[in-house]
């Protein structure tokens, strides 16, 4: 395989290669480090990117080669320098059963099949079926909050609503406009939010997120949009948890899940 041909199969997944390394690390800086370091090994030996499968499934089996022997997952630190809540999901995550938020997000995801997953992690396909279930239990009792809803379209804000509330997390509301979404979160500070990027009146849910996060400071944001390709650009900043429209219920559940374990949400531009 020539170096075009291996760049030409690469370049249409890394995008979201980098998006599950920053949904797995919780950063958007770690989670890039990770896959640019998945692109040098690649490069130093393209043995490890197997040809013989899909370019998704050898470019996440060469990641998962550096993540399994990079020593101890992203997030769990000794630092005691840390938000407070960022320090509780640390704790969090340590109690977690090994490689079950991999095995969970590629999953939900990144819609990979057990079958896939198995390949990507060098284990059983039984297993890995095994640890996305042991993951969402897990997730699911590990903290419940107040969440906050941005979404413009009256279905998709209901189903929202229904998920994230039968996981146990309490709605304080959904706002259709960044106007609105400013004046209830100032009045209710929300410990979640997830956003659409285009809001009724044609503001924008990255900014009003901004706005947010500007008053409060961190808060974990999900953004769930039809556009992913607006905010997967590989300009700085990005987000770590964003889910594409039409989305399952797994999606949701999981990327809720996984973004209340970290506290880490850096401000991002709206895109032009």
């Amino acid at each position: 395989m020539t170096s075009a041909d291996l760049s030409a199969r690469i370049a249409s997944e890394l995008p979201y290669l980098r998006r599950y390394a920053r949904a797995l690390t919780g950063n958007q800086t770690t989670g890039d480090n990770y896959a640019a370091a998945t692109l040098e090994a690649i490069l130093q030996d393209r043995s490890i990117f197997d040809a013989s499968a899909t370019p998704k499934v050898a470019l996440f089996r060469a990641f998962h080669m550096i993540w399994s022997t990079a020593g101890a997952p992203a997030g769990v630190s000794d630092d005691t320098d840390v938000a407070p809540l960022e320090a509780r999901a640390r704790d969090h995550m340590a109690n977690l059963t090994k490689n079950t938020r991999e095995a969970l997000l590629l999953h939900t995801v990144e819609g990979f099949g057990y079958d896939d997953i198995a390949t990507i992690m060098n284990i059983d396909t039984s297993e890995a079926s095994k640890l996305v279930d042991i993951a969402v239990d897990e997730m699911q009792r590990s903290m419940a909050g107040r969440v906050m809803i941005i979404e413009d379209e009256a279905i998709i804000a209901m189903d929202i609503h229904s998920i994230v509330s039968e996981m146990g997390h309490e709605i304080i509301g959904v706002a259709r406009t960044r106007s609105a979404a400013v004046e209830m979160g100032s009045a209710s500070r929300p410990d979640l939010i997830l956003a659409d990027i285009q809001l009724a009146d044609n503001s924008s849910g990255i900014d009003a997120v901004n706005d947010l996060l500007r008053q409060f400071g961190d808060i974990p944001v999900i953004f769930i949009t039809a556009f992913p390709e607006r905010l997967l650009t590989g300009e700085r900043p990005e987000p770590a948890f964003l889910i594409s429209k039409p989305y399952s219920e797994e999606q949701v559940r999981s990327a809720v899940s996984q973004a209340m374990f970290f506290a880490s949400t850096e401000t991002l531009k709206s895109p032009a």
